[in-house]
């Protein structure tokens, strides 16, 4: 007897990116050794990623969160080989990874978990508060929840940026990160996870700097760039190989243009001011952003010229691509006709070869 285990799921608000779920593959059918007979195949469960699927769709849809197959049927005199089993379907959203309690192969009986990382063209990261959400619904349509305090954002929210051309560029807000994210803490792995399967990243930063409570120590921008890519880099180094972008928001400020000058100096020279951080604050790699673009997202300064960069910026990272399979394709080929040109004659070549001789 197979006794289902408690449904665990992680949900903030009606956003649900983690599931836990009970599977088990159809049984065999009986044979029927006397006249040769064969039972039928059990069924096979099958994880099917569907357009508009959420996983609050799936935990409401299945509440049992229970899905057996069907078992084969026996074999018998008037059917010596027995019918397959039904299958059984777990309808999914684009983007799942399925893994079982110990992360190995899936096998006949398993609890297994679903763990959703959003895909996008571009990941928002930054520091509570930078303005991020602000940001998403100034360049999409996406209505995220607004405040002047920190955590305002609790869920990955998205957005699509829409050009004149009918050009679309997805977007994630992600709840916003703190120090010490690598390892956990705020919204730690829960939010770190969604950035993985962006293509592109932009940092968003308050020129102004910032400080998460009275008890914690004031960042300026440049410091809060560095730990953004120090926590990146902790989390998992290959973040920091995606191409980057750099929007400095909330420039209608007082002394921004001074300030940002100052960022400025910052980035062209960042190893020059590197000594001012404890030694596990520096990470290895600084990035190198292929755009910095001064925002404001409450006047709409330098909105036009971000939209434009990113899409420029995916446009330039699309034909790299292209072009370095381009060159992979011609480097497959180019080995295939060295190996078939080298390749010794076969035996009745040989053959015919001396009696030509003879």
């Amino acid at each position: 007897m197979v006794h289902c285990s408690c449904v665990l799921f992680r949900k903030y608000g009606n956003f649900i990116d983690k599931l836990r779920l009970f599977t088990r593959g159809g049984s065999g059918g009986m044979g029927y050794p006397r006249l040769g007979g064969e039972g039928g195949k059990g069924g096979d469960v099958w994880v099917v990623a569907q357009n508009r699927m959420t996983l609050k769709q799936l935990k409401d849809r299945y509440p049992r969160k229970r899905f057996v197959a069907g078992v084969g049927a026996n074999s018998k005199i008037s059917a010596l080989k027995g019918s397959k089993g039904k299958d059984c379907e777990i309808p999914v959203p684009v983007g799942i990874s399925v893994t079982d309690e110990n992360g190995k192969i899936i096998g006949q009986k398993r609890i297994i978990h679903l763990d959703l990382k959003l895909i996008a063209d571009v990941g928002l990261v930054g520091f509570p508060n930078a303005g991020k959400s602000s940001l998403l619904s100034c360049v999409s349509h996406a209505k995220p929840a607004i405040a002047d305090y920190a955590f305002t954002t609790l869920k990955p929210e998205l957005g699509k940026i829409m050009y004149s051309d009918f050009k679309q560029i997805s977007v994630a807000d992600l709840p916003g990160l703190i120090e010490g994210a690598h390892m956990n803490k705020g919204m730690g792995h829960k939010f770190l996870k969604h950035i993985e399967r962006t293509r592109q990243l932009l940092f968003v930063v308050d020129i102004s700097g910032f400080q998460l409570s009275s008890h914690t120590q004031y960042r300026t921008a440049f410091e809060t760039i560095i730990l953004l890519t120090k926590e990146l880099e902790l989390y998992k180094e290959e973040l920091q190989t995606k191409p980057a972008l750099l929007a400095v928001n909330k420039m209608d400020l007082p002394d921004a243009q001074d300030k940002f000058h100052e960022l400025m100096s910052q980035l062209q020279n960042p190893k020059d001011f590197l000594h001012l951080f404890e030694k596990n604050m520096i990470p290895e790699r600084t990035v190198e952003f292929q755009h910095i673009i001064p925002i404001s997202a409450v006047t709409g300064e330098g909105i036009e010229e971000l939209k434009n960069c990113i899409r420029k910026s995916l446009d330039e990272q699309a034909n790299q691509e292209n072009d370095a399979l381009h060159k992979k394709q011609l480097l497959n080929l180019w080995i295939s006709d060295t190996m078939s040109s080298t390749e010794p004659p076969s035996k009745h070549a040989v053959t015919t070869s001396k009696m030509d001789i003879i």
